[in-house]
């Protein structure tokens, strides 16, 4: 039994994302002291920018065909499809940047998607919690309502394509805090903070609980 934790933020020792990811970790740790958790990290530890283009064309081409960089950079999109399919848990952490996904991120799905047997739900019914942060607000009846083409993407590829049992924990207005104009949005920043904290306590726990060892029979 493992945790797979994922991260894609470009400023770890800041990231509003990690914060929440972190809360999830430490909830199941608690609940699995003993069990591992194996981390990836997008933002600091880029997956190489050629990968997916080489591994989609290797995929593509017949076996005794493919150049040496095809089939490298192939056996390391397997490589990917692997981490997830021997982890009982996946934790992401994946901002919202420039109103679309992460370019980190959206290349690891394009690896793993290259790397898995063609239309294969690689989350089928795993467990899985998505801590994304945005740092503006995008709700319905704002002025950026409709901005966010993130969260549908992540929503569609991991639970639509990949069949992820998804839990999704979302804060909003990270920037509220720090940025000139924003200052009138900062006691409701605060109380998304907040309500986010509790969320991501409670999607840890829940996870958690959904994989506690099996009792075996005698």
């Amino acid at each position: 039994m493992s945790l797979f934790r994922l991260d894609a933020s470009i400023r770890p020792g800041t990231s509003a994302g990690a914060e929440l990811a972190d809360i999830v970790e430490a909830e199941w740790t608690a609940a699995h002291p003993d069990e591992p958790v194996v981390r990836r990290h997008l933002g600091t530890d880029p997956l190489p920018a050629d990968a997916w283009a080489q591994a989609h064309l290797g995929a593509l081409t017949p076996e005794p065909d493919r150049s040496p960089a095809q089939r490298e950079a192939l056996a390391f999109a397997v490589s990917l499809v692997a981490e997830l399919a021997a982890a009982e848990t996946v934790l992401l952490a994946v901002p919202l940047y420039n109103f679309g996904v992460s370019q980190h991120f959206k290349a690891w799905v394009d690896l793993v998607v290259a790397g898995a047997p063609l239309g294969s739900p690689v989350l089928k019914g795993k467990p899985t919690v998505l801590a994304t942060v945005r740092g503006g607000g995008y709700a319905p009846g704002t002025p950026r309502e409709g901005w966010d083409h993130s969260t549908p993407y992540l929503r569609r590829v991991l639970a639509d394509m990949w069949q992820a049992d998804l839990t999704i924990v979302e804060r909003e207005l990270t920037l509220a805090a720090t940025s000139p104009g924003m200052e009138h949005l900062r006691d409701l920043a605060a109380g998304l903070h907040a309500q986010a904290l509790t969320a991501a306590r409670d999607a840890g726990r829940a996870t958690a609980a959904r994989c506690l060892p099996r009792t075996v029979s005698h």
